[in-house]
């Protein structure tokens, strides 16, 4: 069973260093790189996985997991790592890069991006399992849900036995609001992350919500499950993990801030 108190309290300290950086317990710097359909995250811990700072930036430059331009992530990696090393006044040499499950072949690109960035890559994982470094789950399925694909790990005493991804991701919820409130894409995404809307909102994205957890249901065992663990930005959403123990029929939780919960993983991983 995953520690709920520990991980809230882990991911607050992740969360505030985006504003504070905290000073590192040792001279180690462990960097988790991101590329996220909708954002692009630098998270970095201290050797003993102590949350130093992190930056992140809203991006369009993925789909479904890969890099469809791979200047414009480039740019944005260099520029937060600049603000990172800015911020520590050293710099970040290594990092750790995932990518959703299923996506291997895309991994070559994300590599070159993080390379191109200045970083030697030391690690790479599918998103799933990077999150459960938080989580430190040994039995259940973490799925990760992020702007673009709803991906899975299934874990049996402590190690992954199955991983799936397929596309259907927060994108989908916001183009799905755009075309239901006929507006811009990008004032569909700010009226998603607006939580004093999501009770609003909710009906109007129920059925990609029900896609998403038909999706884990489909790979998923309910006889052998005893939890589901969700984390990624699409989790944000108040109340998704309602509807997914409905529609899984297994007992769904999730952290108070779910958001950067990969990409502080990742960093965990970095060698």
């Amino acid at each position: 069973m995953m520690d709920m108190e520990r991980v809230n309290d882990y991911m607050a300290r992740v969360s505030a260093s985006e504003h504070t950086t905290f000073p590192p317990a040792d001279g180690e710097m462990k960097v988790g790189l991101d590329l996220g359909t909708a954002y692009i995250v630098l998270v970095v811990l201290d050797g003993a996985d102590n949350p130093v700072a992190c930056e992140k930036q809203a991006a369009s430059v993925l789909r479904d997991g890969v890099v469809v331009d791979y200047l414009g992530a480039l740019q944005i990696v260099c520029e937060l790592k600049r603000r990172l090393e800015q911020r520590l006044g050293r710099e970040l040499e290594r990092c750790a890069i995932a990518m959703p499950a299923g996506t291997e072949s895309s991994a070559r690109t994300h590599q070159y991006v993080a390379e191109g960035a200045g970083f030697e890559v030391t690690a790479v994982l599918d998103e799933p399992t990077a999150a459960n470094a938080v989580y430190q789950i040994d039995n259940g399925v973490v799925v990760d849900i992020g702007g673009g694909t709803t991906g899975l790990a299934v874990l049996r005493e402590g190690k992954v036995v199955r991983i799936e991804d397929e596309p259907t991701g927060g994108t989908h919820l916001t183009l799905v609001l755009a075309g239901n409130y006929h507006i811009p894409f990008a004032e569909a995404e700010s009226i998603k992350q607006d939580y004093a809307r999501h009770k609003e909102i909710f009906p109007v994205v129920r059925p990609v919500v029900e896609k998403m957890a038909a999706i884990v249901k489909r790979y998923v065992d309910k006889t052998e499950t005893e939890t589901l663990y969700l984390c990624g930005g699409t989790c944000c959403l108040t109340g998704i993990e309602e509807v997914f123990a409905r529609e899984t029929g297994i007992r769904t939780v999730k952290p108070a801030d779910p958001f950067l919960v990969t990409p502080a993983g990742i960093a965990m991983n970095c060698k």
